[in-house]
């Protein structure tokens, strides 16, 4: 039985659920062309202020790929090349979305599910959590395209140490290596996870969309040309700079619109 990837919505939050009962919700390929659709598609929302990614229940985020599906969706090089096409489509929809994303993580963060996690703005997770790839116990080698979002994240000395080791490291080992963002209680995660939306969504959403375009442009070893430099002032001809400095100045909550 093929796992699912549901979205829900309140009010400016989405939330994507990854969903493989009894597979500690391996991701399937079934999976990774939903989770690359449904990320589009919410990046296309001007209603969206905030994406949450999950897993069901509370053993794991996702546990790694599907293995079962490696017998006959990328037995020979070229299914291979294609299975893993749709994957990395899927972190770069995550990646690419115009909105803040945060992976809520709680149990088990393996393999595909650590490459979804890292593609995500923020990483939050419960004390509980259990992060790597221990993928050298089972004969093959992570595709370069989804290592490449855990080298920006974590760096060269960390994606070795846990790929050469088959590392599986605890929540607060994770946080030292860079691998997530914060550690709180396993009972605290959904209450940490809404306080930090609520914090999303008070802000301006054009310029939470532009810190995102300004940190993926800054980490390319390029020096800013003079039009992105200008490029860089676009929050002057919108209303919510406009509102946001109103605020400040009558001392009250600004109410931004996305323009």
């Amino acid at each position: 039985m093929a796992g699912t990837v549901l979205c829900a919505r309140d009010q400016a939050v989405a939330t994507v659920t990854l969903a493989n009962p009894g597979k500690l919700n391996a991701v399937d390929l079934s999976m990774w062309e939903h989770l690359a659709a449904t990320l589009a598609a919410l990046s296309a929302d001007d209603g969206i202020r905030c994406v949450v990614l999950r897993g069901d229940g509370d053993q794991a985020f996702a546990a790694g790929g599907d293995i079962e599906e490696f017998l006959t969706r990328r037995d020979t090089v070229d299914r291979a090349v294609a299975y893993h096409g749709q994957v990395g489509s899927a972190l770069k929809a995550i990646a690419e979305c115009r909105h803040p994303t945060i992976a809520a993580i709680q149990g088990a963060c393996i393999g595909g599910g650590l490459e979804i996690a890292s593609q995500c703005d923020l990483r939050i997770c419960g004390e509980s959590s259990r992060f790597g790839a221990p993928i050298n116990k089972l004969g093959f080698s992570m595709y370069p395209g989804e290592m490449d979002g855990l080298l920006r994240l974590a760096g060269a000395p960390t994606v070795l140490e846990m790929l050469l080791e088959g590392r599986v490291y605890s929540a607060h080992e994770a946080l030292a290596k860079g691998l997530v963002t914060r550690v709180v209680a396993d009972d605290k995660l959904p209450e940490e996870v809404q306080s930090s939306t609520r914090r999303i969504c008070a802000g301006a959403p054009l310029v939470a969309s532009w810190h995102k375009q300004w940190v993926r442009r800054l980490q390319q070893d390029l020096p800013l040309t003079h039009d992105e430099l200008r490029a860089s002032f676009a929050f002057l001809a919108t209303e919510d700079y406009q509102e946001g400095l109103s605020a400040f100045l009558a001392k009250r909550t600004p109410r931004f619109k996305g323009r």
